[in-house]
């Protein structure tokens, strides 16, 4: 697996970074998916996103930026404020650092979001096993592989998502989601040992 690079265009309108107590709950969970192995080192980063939803019944969102290493405690400039993402333009508009970019699957999350006004958390991981035993474990599973970043990946999510809180992306990786962030993340885990039963 090797990391692809952001597909769309940031629109920076603002350099203030978030401040949502939030951010430490999800700077906790990537470590643990680091030390679980949950979200693979590459150079320069790690394959793996985690965002939460500002307000119940809004679109915006926080998240994680492109190239962030879960192995270290991540900076205050490692979190992006997602405003307005218009996929048919592949364009995200944020708050956040001048000189770095949101997830490259900002676009993902969002329509995540945009679909399941119950979800307020979504965090995106990596694992063999899961992905190898998924469908034994009746994980909801995309049909096939699809790039990944693209309004194409986000139409294959669609069309499992459902009321689904656990899912796999074939020959990709995981999305937990749920409430809070330690309810995703605790389903992560839960998810992770019922995998290594095979």
């Amino acid at each position: 697996m090797s990391y692809e690079g952001v597909k769309y265009r940031t629109i920076i309108e603002s350099a203030d970074l978030p401040s949502d107590p939030r951010i430490e709950e999800i700077r906790k969970w990537c470590m643990v998916f680091h030390e679980k192995n949950l979200a693979p080192y590459y150079p320069g980063g790690t394959h793996g996103n985690m965002s939460f939803r500002l307000k119940p019944g809004e679109d915006s969102f926080v998240i994680t930026a492109a190239r962030s290493s879960f192995a270290e405690y991540l900076s205050a400039d490692s979190f992006f404020t997602i405003t307005r993402v218009l996929p048919e333009e592949m364009a995200v508009y944020a708050y956040g650092a001048l000189l770095r970019e949101p997830s490259s699957e900002t676009l993902l999350h969002h329509a995540i979001y945009k679909a399941r006004p119950d979800v307020h958390t979504i965090l995106h991981g990596h694992c063999e096993s899961i992905s190898r035993n998924s469908e034994k474990m009746g994980v909801p599973t995309t049909k096939e592989f699809v790039e990944s970043g693209t309004v194409k990946i986000v139409a294959s999510v669609l069309e499992i998502l459902d009321d689904h809180h656990f899912i796999e992306i074939r020959d990709h990786g995981f999305m937990a989601m749920a409430k809070t962030i330690d309810e995703a993340g605790e389903l992560a885990m839960k998810m992770l040992e019922k995998s290594q039963l095979f």
